[in-house]
Parts: C-alpha cells; sequence; structure tokens
C-alpha cells in the first residue's frame, strides 16, 4: 500500500533568532538620517539588543513576566508591616537587560552627542520584547530633568538612577549600584486634575522637610527607590521627593493598599499607596508642583509615543512574517492583493509612528536650540495624542492578520493588543493632550512657528501636506470653537508632521502612500483602503523584517 500523503502543516515557522534592529529597514534608514555622524555608532549599539529581543528566550520571558505576577507581601512572617512585592525570575532578567541597555537615565549624565536619540532607538527596540517593565525604565528617565529643579537633590539622586546596573531591593540608597524612580501624582477623586489632590504635606522643624498623608490612586513600580509625588501645602500643590527607605535604613512609613488588575500588562506591580506621617523633601517651591513635575511629565509622554510606535512594529512584524510563511487559496497569503494593502497600510502607521518618537527624541539632544525645544513642546502634545491614538486600531487589524493563530495566548498578539491603549491614557488621555495642544499654541510663543518651519521643511514636495498645512492655519485663525474642534486640530497637525518625516527620512513609495492616505484623503479610514497606484509591494518588502 502506497503511503498515505501528509499535507503540509502551513504553518508559520517561529520568529526567533532574527537580529529586529538589524532587520529593521525603516529603523536603519531613521537612524542614518538623524543620527548624523554617531549613526554608526548608534547602529552598533543596537546590534546585541536586536540580537537578544528576537530570541525565543526572550519571547519567553515576556510571556512568563505576565503569566505569573508580582504579589504583595504586606508583613513578613512576625506580621511586622513590609510592604514587599515579589517578582517572578523572569521580571528581573528583563529589568536587569534593560537598565544594562542604558534606557534609564543614563543619557542626562552621558557626554555622547546623540545620547537620547541613542537610547530613543534601544527603547523602542527592546521594548518590542516586553511593554510592562518599561514603566520603571520611562520613569527613571524622565525624573531627571525634574530633579534638576533643586541641584543639591539632582546631584544626591541621579548618579544612582543613571547606573546600567539593575539593584533589586528596599535598602538605603546610598548602598545600592543602581537606582529606579516613580511617580505618583493620580488620586480617586481628581483624574488627570491634579490641581484637586487631597494629599497634604506638613512641614517638620527641618527645612524643606515635610511628613505626607493622603491616598495614590496609581502609583506603578511601588518597589523603586524613589518617587516624585504631589502633596498639598498652605501655597498649593507642590513637588515633593519620597524615597521608599531612608538613609538610616529604616522604611519610610507607606502602605501598599492593594495591586491594580489591570486591562493590559500584568508584569508590572501598579498600585494603590497610602501616606501616613510619610518623610518627604521639597522639590521646588511651594505651590509650583505642577509646574516642576511638568519635565517628568514630558519625558514619560515621549516614551509613551516611543512605547506605542515600538508596539505598533511588533505587531507589523508578527504580521508579516506570518503572511509570509502562511498559504490560503493557492498562494502565500503576504503575496495576495488584499493581504498587500492591508500590510501596507499597517507599514505606514508603524513608520510614522517611529519617525515621530526618533525625532523628537533628536530634538532633546539640543536643549539650546530654540527651534527644537518649541518643536519639543508642540510636537510631545500632538503625537502623544496621535501615534497613541492610533495603535489599538493598528494592533487590532495585526492581529487579525494571523487569523485564529492570533487571537491565541500563546502568539502574544493578545498580550499586544491589551497593551495598547495603555499609553494613549498614560500621562493625560486623549482630551488632555488635545486640550494641552490648544494651551501651546495659545500661551506659549514660538509653538506655532516650530511646527510650521518643520513641516516647512518640504513646502512644495507635496501639494497635499501643502494643502493640509494651510487648512490647519486657516482653521487655527478663527478661535470661535477651539476647545471643541482640539481633537481635530491635534489629529491633523500630528499627521501633517509625521507627513513631513516620512517625505524626508523614508522611501518615496511610502511618503507617497503616507500623504495620499493620511493627508489626502483618498483613504477610506479602515487599514488596507490605500489608494490604487501605489507601490504597495514595494512598502511592504522595505517594511517586513529583512532576514
Amino acid at each position: 500500500m502506497d503511503p498515505v500523503q501528509r499535507i503540509p502543516e502551513n504553518q508559520a515557522v517561529p520568529f526567533d533568532d532574527v537580529n529586529i534592529a538589524a532587520a529593521d529597514t525603516p529603523l536603519m534608514d531613521a537612524v542614518a538620517a538623524l543620527g548624523g555622524a554617531q549613526a554608526g555608532e548608534i547602529r552598533e549599539y543596537l546590534q546585541p539588543i536586536g540580537a537578544l529581543a528576537g530570541t525565543a528566550e526572550a519571547r519567553e520571558h515576556w510571556h512568563l513576566a505576565n503569566q505569573y505576577p508580582p504579589v504583595h507581601e504586606p508583613v513578613d512572617r512576625f506580621g511586622r508591616r513590609i510592604d514587599e512585592i515579589r517578582f517572578h525570575p523572569s521580571w528581573h532578567w528583563l529589568m536587569e537587560r534593560g537598565v544594562g541597555f542604558g534606557l534609564t537615565a543614563a543619557p542626562w549624565t552621558s557626554d555622547h552627542p546623540a545620547a537620547h536619540l541613542r537610547r530613543a532607538t534601544g527603547f523602542y527596540t527592546w521594548g518590542q520584547v516586553e511593554q510592562g517593565h518599561m514603566c520603571p525604565i520611562t520613569m527613571t528617565y524622565a525624573v531627571v530633568p525634574a530633579l534638576r529643579t533643586d541641584p543639591e537633590l539632582a546631584a544626591q539622586w541621579t548618579p544612582g538612577l543613571a547606573s546600567t546596573t539593575y539593584d533589586f531591593g528596599l535598602r538605603a540608597p546610598q548602598e545600592k549600584a543602581g537606582l529606579l524612580a516613580g511617580m505618583g501624582m493620580t488620586e480617586k477623586q481628581g483624574g488627570s486634575d491634579l490641581r484637586i489632590n487631597s494629599t497634604i504635606a506638613k512641614a517638620t522643624d527641618v527645612r524643606g522637610e515635610y511628613r505626607l498623608t493622603g491616598h495614590k490612586w496609581f502609583t506603578s513600580a511601588a518597589m523603586n527607590d524613589v518617587f516624585l509625588v504631589l502633596a498639598q501645602t498652605d501655597s498649593g500643590s507642590t513637588c515633593f521627593v519620597v524615597p521608599r527607605v531612608l538613609p538610616d535604613g529604616s522604611r519610610n512609613p507607606l502602605t501598599i493598599v492593594r495591586l491594580k488588575d489591570k486591562l493590559g500588562n500584568k508584569s508590572n506591580a501598579s498600585s494603590e499607596l497610602e501616606f501616613d506621617d510619610t518623610w518627604a523633601v521639597r522639590l521646588g517651591e511651594e505651590g509650583r508642583g505642577i509646574r516642576t513635575i511638568i519635565e517628568m511629565v514630558s519625558a514619560t509622554r515621549m516614551d509613551c509615543i516611543l512605547g506605542s510606535a515600538s508596539i505598533m512594529r511588533k505587531a507589523f512584524a508578527e504580521a508579516a512574517w506570518h503572511t509570509r510563511h502562511r498559504s490560503a487559496f493557492g498562494a502565500r497569503l503576504i503575496d495576495q492583493p488584499a493581504m498587500v494593502g492591508v500590510l501596507a497600510d499597517l507599514a505606514l502607521e508603524s513608520e510614522a509612528g517611529m519617525l515621530a518618537g526618533l525625532r523628537l527624541a533628536a530634538a532633546m539632544d539640543r536643549p539650546d536650540d530654540e527651534h527644537e525645544r518649541n518643536l519639543r513642546r508642540i510636537g510631545l502634545a500632538l503625537s502623544k495624542y496621535w501615534v497613541c491614538k492610533r495603535t489599538p486600531m493598528m494592533v487590532g487589524e495585526a492581529l487579525e492578520c494571523l487569523g485564529g493563530n492570533g487571537y491565541a495566548e500563546e502568539s502574544g498578539m493578545p498580550l499586544l493588543f491589551r497593551e495598547s491603549p495603555l499609553n494613549s491614557i498614560w500621562e493625560g488621555s486623549g482630551n488632555v493632550n488635545a486640550l494641552d495642544v490648544l494651551r501651546a499654541l495659545s500661551r506659549e510663543n514660538g509653538t506655532l512657528d516650530a511646527w510650521r518651519t518643520e513641516v516647512g521643511t518640504v513646502r512644495g514636495e507635496d501639494a497635499r501636506l501643502d494643502a493640509a498645512v494651510d487648512e490647519v492655519l486657516r482653521r487655527l485663525a478663527d478661535p470661535a470653537d477651539a476647545e471643541a474642534s482640539a481633537r481635530w486640530v491635534a489629529s491633523r497637525m500630528a499627521a501633517i508632521l509625521q507627513g513631513s518625516l516620512m517625505i524626508r527620512y523614508s522611501s518615496p513609495a511610502a511618503a507617497d502612500a503616507f500623504c495620499a492616505s493620511r493627508l489626502g484623503g483618498q483613504w477610506a479610514g479602515t487599514f488596507g483602503t490605500l489608494p490604487s497606484g501605489l507601490d504597495l509591494r514595494g512598502i511592504v518588502e522595505r517594511a517586513q523584517p529583512a532576514v
């Protein structure tokens, strides 16, 4: 009897052992364009990050850190209050490498001329492994500009925060080889309205020292070493530095009420805290807390953009990989016209988000340049709104490219999808950021000029972009319905900024497709509806993992 003919399995091979940085042509092109003389060194910096991020080992740690979430241990075996959090070993594996790659506060102490851009490329690449642990990494990076309000406090904390050594555990800060930072702003009665925070700060007899009493509704990474916290003094909302462990090695009195059960990642220990006579040091002037902490918020917003772009790149890469190896109706999925249209559209969204994040990171490397400062101010608000808002729809479409395989937890796509709304909520949800765009345009001189100058670098190169710019300027000239149209303004200005970046730094085919769809109106609003006549296969070929 003839042997039974076996039908090929028609399953994708594992997307492992791929250097996801080297295989990311849009990222490499962006590094070459934005990195200038430092581009070669940045590419070298990314090689070990991309190599490790693309391994089966990294994928396993991603899953394990979320399958076995952190556990709150309120008391020790003798009944003494300790409020510690126990993590799975995979969390520590992820953190050790993220910190070791210099993704925390290292750029603030570096003499590298493109330190922030360099770090942003690493953050974007390593973030494709697992997003939960990137939260404490982001906060540790972002805290330094706020600490610089007080040079003495900055000198005390910055060296440990800039360390590339991950040193977990609650010990006196001066005894640790590396430190991590967090922040506690939102409260249950206020949310985004920080002015009505109810945590109270009472001054002690020692100048600059206070005791805090109150509740913080959402504080991520409660095992970090130090936190910036807002509390009310007689002069109003004020910023404070709150260490978990005091210099003498004793625990600062605070209670972890519970760990949050979140929609997205389960790996990070997001918590509610109670302060009860908690020791703190004032940072900045009394009553100027929001202004003091705003520099930290600006830096965390940049990482929201980069984090969302990282999620989108991971989702696109998984979709492109699967469709390259999967066949249906007699042909590979990636060769079928309908799928080519979807993948090309996803590729555009991913690259445009990445370019926005890296361009704003590059602006941080030129703090003395007025244009760069103003561009960063308006660009962060625009891109935080737009890139983060686009991510859930994009990731949902990428998941669908895998069909039923993408709906299974083991694929990782459900993890990505659940995580995808986070960055649009963190550090100001959609309305907060859209209104912040209007605030910047109306109150901060130079922000509109910076945007107009930046997008004006490609004036005359694409009629659709030029028309979109003119439309925005006409709309801004009539402020009658400004607040009601805040989302339209933020969306349009952000897409125009992305279009200008695509024209400058992407391929001509991708830039043409982006401007035709996002700016020219030749798009039905869902992915896979790009107009005809574009080089969609070329866009997919350039964007898919190049292995």
